[in-house]
Order: C-alpha cells, then sequence, then structure tokens
C-alpha cells in the first residue's frame, strides 16, 4: 500500500541515515516479500543513554541493547505498525565487534526490527538462524538496489 508511512526521528543524538527515501522503498519491498504492506513504522535513533533508559523504564532491563521495539500492529491486519528505538553508539559497537562496516550494522537493524513485525522470530537458534538468513538475503538487496542494478 502506497499510503505507508516510515519516518525517521532523533532523540539525543545526530545520527542521519543517508538514502532515506532509497531506504523506504527498500523495506516496503522487504515487507512485501515478507507477505505484508508497512502501515506506519517510526525509525527513532537514539544516544546509548536514551536507550538504556528506555530499557529500564519499559522492560525492566539494565543493560545496553540496540534496538527495542514497539509493536502496535492488528495481528489481523496485513499493515505493520511499529516504532524502533535505535542506539546508534551500541550499534557502532557491534559494527566493530563483529568487523561490520558501520552502516551496514545499521541497516541491518533497520531490517532486523521489520521483520520482527512482519512475525519473524529469533529466540530459538532455528529463528535465530533463519532471521539472519533473511537479513543476508535483504542486505543483498539493498545492495543491487543502492547500485542501482535493479
Amino acid at each position: 500500500s502506497l499510503n505507508m508511512a516510515i519516518r525517521y526521528y532523533n532523540d539525543d543524538c545526530t545520527f542521519r541515515l543517508p538514502q532515506k527515501r532509497l531506504t523506504a522503498a527498500w523495506l516496503r519491498a522487504v515487507a512485501e516479500a515478507e507477505g505484508y504492506t508497512p502501515g506506519d513504522v517510526s525509525y527513532i535513533f537514539c544516544s546509548a543513554q536514551r536507550l538504556l533508559e528506555m530499557n529500564r523504564q519499559w522492560l525492566g532491563h539494565d543493560y545496553f541493547t540496540d534496538v527495542i521495539t514497539f509493536d502496535y500492529s492488528d495481528r489481523k491486519a496485513p499493515d505493520r505498525v511499529g516504532r524502533y528505538f535505535i542506539d546508534v553508539e551500541t550499534v557502532a559497537d557491534n559494527a566493530r565487534e563483529y568487523g561490520a562496516a558501520k552502516l551496514t550494522e545499521m541497516r541491518r537493524v533497520v531490517v532486523h526490527g521489520l521483520l520482527h513485525l512482519c512475525g519473524q522470530k529469533d529466540k530459538t537458534p532455528r529463528a535465530n538462524a533463519q532471521m539472519h538468513r533473511k537479513e543476508d538475503h535483504y542486505l543483498r538487496q539493498w545492495d543491487e538496489l543502492s547500485k542501482g542494478l535493479k
């Protein structure tokens, strides 16, 4: 559905995701490949401190995390609705640890959140492996899209 809105916000950080419009087109294609349409999806890029506070307040977890997802979708409707709060500092730390480019790791986190909204789980080893395969698959699609090879 074309009425879908993917929005990007900042909270206590200055991170700017490049190619926002292309990213939105990519995410729309991912949702549709998974059998859904994105409704209202917001990405809020935050500082580590801000996400730590949210993690404590909403989830009772006293640790840093790369992303917190709030899923507001109606399970019976095809539209996915949600908010993702992404800690840009932890994402950068993880990228260094995995030897990945910072922006690639950020895109992985961005698509990971959308895959959760589309029903993909990651809590068991098998589901986690499937999640990772899907991330890799869609990241390859991003590479093709951003190089204009599509």
